[in-house]
């Protein structure tokens, strides 16, 4: 009897880890785009409006500018940044153009509840000027118990939740000096124990590009592999970021750039299709910044020339034919923003302020384009609550009704900022990160 009457409590003490572990996970946002690489949220109750004094819950300042995105994990928050710069130049609003940021690039622990910065670390130093980024353009990625971090000056560090180091390793250092024109931008990704990043590069070198993956906890190498191409000039340079693909039990490690969107197995590293889609007519600077999107079946791969593909999973060897799904030709895709897609409709931004909703299955023209910003648009838009969110460098963020209908609902401006990185999304609140701040945004 006493086994009888503990079953019951073990069940529905089991059911509602369950629960608070399904609400903790709707409050994560782990990586660059988010819990899917999407950019998608299922999270409700988003501020519409907000300004530098109605509904900011908290604002943070930061040493410097970055193009590095944050993420969140329970209570804590985790930007990368430059130091403060040892000559401060330029305005108040910290523009890209005027400084590089300060010598050290830098991980900093930010509380969810307050903004109260709760550690920073050093990841490296030698911080350089590039044009639209500096070296810590990457966004960490976190499981929850670790965060790691990469730098553009090929630094790849590892600490747990209070900042205690635990490995680090230097890409430059140990497998030659990256040959991007403008430097390295590729944020890590997490997956089943593994730290997976890529180097695609060849402007400035003829060393190739490859593929990684370590072990997350130690930094031993599991695999490395050659990354084949040939495109010339700047065509091989990526400033993108690989994403998973999730098909029918199957998941694989997508890979965008140097005229080609490759798929690989996370266990091997080895190529198992490939597709030439991206720059058919062999311009050679087809430099590719915008990442690789998966959705329900689709991978799609934005280019900022003509056209942007959609491909069906599940192809072996090549399938540039066999697989091509639809195609973009009516303008230039997104060079910078990458899109964000539910399965349902695919969203892009155009870098001028364009924005454009497509069938996500057939590439049938919903709406669109719709000019609605003004100035330029780097971040990648966010599609959560129904809405679809993305702001432009001059801190200003458009509101549009998700799906079917066009509809400007809100424009919201936090004046005097700069921003270049993407939103991410905790429980109901949204987090800005400018070139002077991180902003808190909630009702």
């Amino acid at each position: 009897m006493r086994i009888r009457r503990q079953i019951p409590g073990i069940l529905a003490t089991w059911f509602l880890c369950l629960l608070a572990a399904a609400a903790r996970g709707e409050d994560n946002w782990p990586q660059w785009r988010g819990p899917a690489q999407n950019n998608v949220s299922d999270a409700t109750g988003l501020p519409l409006t907000w300004s530098d004094t109605e509904n900011i819950v908290w604002k943070t300042p930061l040493p410097s500018w970055s193009g590095g995105s944050p993420i969140i994990w329970g209570e804590r928050v985790f930007v990368t940044s430059p130091s403060k710069p040892e000559t401060p130049a330029g305005d108040a609003s910290g523009k890209a153009a005027r400084d590089p940021g300060g010598p050290d690039l830098l991980l900093l622990c930010i509380a969810r509840t307050d903004g109260k910065i709760l550690w920073e670390r050093v990841l490296d130093t030698g911080n350089q000027f590039r044009q639209k980024q500096n070296d810590s353009s990457p966004s960490p990625v976190t499981d929850g118990q670790h965060v790691w971090a990469v730098t553009g000056t090929g630094a790849i560090v590892a600490f747990d939740m209070d900042g205690n180091p635990l490995w680090k390793k230097n890409l430059q250092q140990e497998y030659g000096a990256f040959g991007q024109m403008f430097g390295y931008a590729s944020s890590p990704l997490l997956h089943e124990g593994k730290l997976i990043v890529q180097v695609l590069h060849g402007y400035t070198t003829d060393e190739p590009s490859y593929l990684m993956a370590f072990e997350a906890l130690t930094g031993n190498v599991v695999w490395r592999v050659e990354r084949w191409t040939d495109a010339e000039n700047e065509s091989p340079d990526a400033y993108t970021t690989p994403t998973l693909l999730h098909h029918e039990g199957v998941t694989q490690i997508v890979v965008l750039g140097g005229d080609y969107v490759t798929g690989h197995d996370p266990q091997t590293g080895q190529e198992v299709w490939r597709a030439a889609v991206t720059n058919p007519r062999k311009i050679t600077n087809c430099r590719i910044i915008a990442s690789p999107v998966t959705a329900d079946g689709m991978i799609y791969a934005p280019t900022r020339l003509k056209p942007l593909s959609a491909l069906r999973a599940g192809g072996q060897g090549d399938i540039t034919n066999t697989h091509l799904a639809w195609q973009w030709n009516e303008f230039g895709g997104p060079d910078v923003p990458t899109p964000a897609c539910d399965g349902r409709y695919f969203y892009m931004v155009e870098d001028r302020g364009a924005v454009t909703c497509l069938d996500a299955r057939t590439g049938a023209v919903v709406w669109g384009p719709e000019r609605v910003e003004r100035g330029t648009v780097s971040a990648s838009p966010l599609l959560a609550d129904g809405k679809l969110y993305f702001t432009n460098e001059d801190g200003v963020t458009t509101v549009l009704a998700a799906g079917p209908k066009f509809e400007v609902l809100a424009t919201n401006e936090v004046p005097g900022v700069y921003v270049l990185s993407s939103m991410a999304v905790s429980g109901s609140r949204l987090y800005l990160r400018t070139a002077t701040h991180l902003y808190c945004i909630g009702q």
